[in-house]
């Protein structure tokens, strides 16, 4: 195998220490900081190129000596070998592949083209192309290894059927970093559980999961941004367990860290956004529906870079990389931090979910699924409850004090049956009580406290006082007991309807008529 290329910089050196300098090989070399072997390959071919003077070299730019030098056969004696220029859309592909490094298809290329450049030029030459495309040279993608993920910064549309109403949606991104493979849906928010539930749906598309995903910095994945130690949202971690992929957030206002899928949400908005501008959408189905076929013919179209599809060049190299989908479905869960407030319930969704008492104050997770909601101390379960009640409160009784559980049990249906056994003026003083008050529970108290009074004077002389309240108009548990306290149930009372008082005639009482005229 020939020698490795000097860059023409160290072969003028080379050149200039011999023919101007008079130096010896071991000089030059040392000077030059190459091998003696290679001063005498560069004397040799430029000898056999026609130079025999230092000014002669000097006359030629880089690019003519390096013709001058190379353009025969790669030792400078006229080889039959032709030079052949790598095809590096080939190389660019190949590269994706895991354990594939440029070394590898150099050795490949030259067992193809025994003539061809050594590995200096070779990659000089890879170097150019990826500069022409405006890669970044920074990141180098291996099949499998990452899917990059990103929002869309202009969004589609919904339009009410029965009132015209316009709503934007949000568009989600997915993009393979080898293949450029891409996915693409609406939802209606970035909000966690949709978030989440795009990632999945996009490893179900991609029919397998990259080792790690690399999202932005948007609240409902990265809580904390950070370069060096990021706090993950622990429903984006928990998805990320369990799918056995790593979340690498890109560093904030650092798009070329995700420089794949923003080029991919680009693409995405010309030829989905696009193509969909002129035509109305009622549903999220409907609208998805349209955006998968799109999306489709986009993964089908060849690149003019590669030669290829994304969808050939991930049914190539890409789709047998990817880790396998876990076999149990992955059920989308909500995390949130709460501390247990004074009436031992937390909130969360603006429902409020007891817990038991003892741990009012302490700091706990709350984790949701779509049916149900759990509350964690140190990774135990303390409560579980159903998710989306009809009531904004939701009490288990084991959860309250046994005092708050004693009064919780009473209801005003409960209360009636119980006055009704001592009797029917009992029931009927109790229903009124409670029909009085804003709210029946206002209520509960007296009637509780008029009802434990039986237990005292008995039955009869409960019914007998709640008779003469009702009688006169009166309606408290402080009358009652003041009326079986002072006796008075005992004592007989005219019929109120019939009493008629004889009128007072006195000079100072002016009478109705007086203040009628």
């Amino acid at each position: 195998m020939a020698t490795e290329r000097l860059v023409m910089r160290n072969v003028k050196e080379i050149l200039r220490a011999k023919w101007e300098l008079g130096l010896s090989n071991r000089q030059t070399a040392k000077s030059a900081r190459v091998s003696p072997a290679s001063v005498v390959n560069v004397v040799r071919r430029a000898r056999a190129a026609g130079l025999s003077t230092y000014a002669e070299v000097v006359a030629l730019d880089e690019a003519d000596l390096e013709v001058r030098l190379y353009a025969e056969g790669g030792d400078g004696s006229g080889a039959a070998f032709p030079r052949v220029e790598p095809d590096c859309a080939w190389i660019h592909r190949e590269r994706v592949r895991p354990g594939v490094t440029l070394d590898l298809l150099h050795q490949e290329y030259l067992v193809q083209y025994p003539g061809g450049l050594q590995y200096t030029a070779f990659c000089e030459r890879y170097r150019a192309f990826l500069k022409r495309r405006q890669l970044s040279m920074r990141q180098h993608h291996v099949a499998g290894d990452k899917v990059f993920v990103d929002y869309s910064g202009k969004r589609p549309q919904l339009v009410d059927r029965a009132t015209g109403e316009v709503r934007e949606v949000e568009l989600f991104v997915a993009v393979l970093g080898a293949s450029n493979y891409s996915f693409a849906e609406a939802t209606y928010t970035q909000r966690v559980h949709d978030f989440v539930g795009s990632h999945v749906r996009a490893f179900a598309f991609f029919q397998g999961v990259g080792r790690a995903v690399v999202p932005d910095n948007l609240k409902s994945g990265v809580t904390r941004a950070c370069i060096y130690e990021p706090t993950i949202q622990r429903s984006y971690q928990h998805m990320a367990e369990h799918y056995g992929t790593a979340i690498l957030p890109a560093r904030a206002r650092k798009p070329r860290d995700k420089a794949k899928v923003e080029g991919a949400v680009r693409i995405v908005q010309r030829w989905v956004l696009g193509r969909l501008r002129n035509r109305v959408f009622h549903s999220l189905t409907e609208l998805n529906v349209a955006i998968r076929e799109c999306v489709d013919d986009l993964n089908r179209r060849r690149m003019r870079t590669y030669g290829k599809s994304r969808l050939e060049m991930f049914e190539a190299f890409e789709r047998a990389t990817l880790l396998p989908l876990p076999r149990d479905h992955f059920e989308i869960t909500e995390w949130k931090k709460a501390k247990v407030n004074i009436d031992y319930h937390v909130e969360f969704d603006g429902r409020l979910y007891s817990v038991p008492y003892r741990h009012v104050g302490e700091e706990v997770w709350i984790r949701a699924t779509p049916t149900a909601v759990e509350v964690l101390l140190r990774e135990r379960r303390i409560a579980a409850h159903p998710r989306n009640g009809k009531d904004r409160l939701s009490t288990i009784p084991d959860h309250m004090p046994s005092a708050h559980r004693a009064h919780a049990e009473w209801t005003p249906s409960r209360i009636l049956s119980w006055a009704a056994k001592i009797g029917p003026e009992t029931s009927a003083l109790c229903s009124a009580i409670l029909a009085d008050r804003p709210h029946p529970e206002q209520g509960f108290r007296s009637c509780l406290g008029i009802l434990r009074l039986a237990k005292k004077y008995g039955d009869a002389r409960v019914e007998a006082a709640c008779a003469r309240c009702m009688r006169v108009g009166v309606r408290s548990y402080r009358s009652v007991e003041s009326v079986l306290r002072h006796g008075l149930d005992a004592v007989a009372i005219d019929d109120l309807a019939g009493d008629t008082e004889t009128p007072i005639d006195h000079a100072n009482v002016r009478g109705r008529d007086y203040y009628l005229n």
